[in-house]
């Protein structure tokens, strides 16, 4: 995550990226990734912690509006990936797992949920817009 490849990013700047998660399963799932190499979040001074959990709530609030999920779930794991971000995971009520997360074994079929590629454009315009705005 140190040196992105093959990223659809939504929004980024010198300390942080956003980019969207191609999956049909969860429309409007984006990562919040830190652009300098850190392990844990206890790793970053207190101001970056703040900064960064600043870009999450933007996302997670973009999120909702746009793809108007029953749930948000935030996750930090880093157990395959030892790199600081954040999943930002649009939730269902019917989705394959719920109400387990997302990469548990799945507890039914899948439904489709919405136009995807609308809804990628119109939460990449309101991700720039929120994070472009004043505080």
């Amino acid at each position: 995550m140190c040196t992105p490849e093959h990223e659809t990013v939504f929004w980024r700047d010198d300390f942080c990226r956003v980019i969207w998660v191609d999956d049909a399963l969860y429309p409007g799932f984006c990562r919040v990734i830190l652009n300098a190499h850190g392990k844990e979040m206890s790793d970053l001074p207190a101001d970056q912690r703040r900064r960064l959990m600043d870009v999450v709530f933007t996302v997670e609030l973009a999120v909702r509006e746009v793809a108007r999920p029953d749930k948000i779930n935030l996750a930090s794991l880093g157990n395959v990936v030892p790199h600081v971000h954040w999943h930002v995971i649009p939730r269902w009520a019917d989705d394959v797992n719920f109400p387990d997360a997302i990469w548990a074994a799945a507890r039914r079929v899948a439904t489709p949920r919405m136009d995807v590629s609308a809804l990628k454009d119109l939460l990449q315009a309101r991700i720039q817009a929120l994070l472009a705005s004043p505080e």
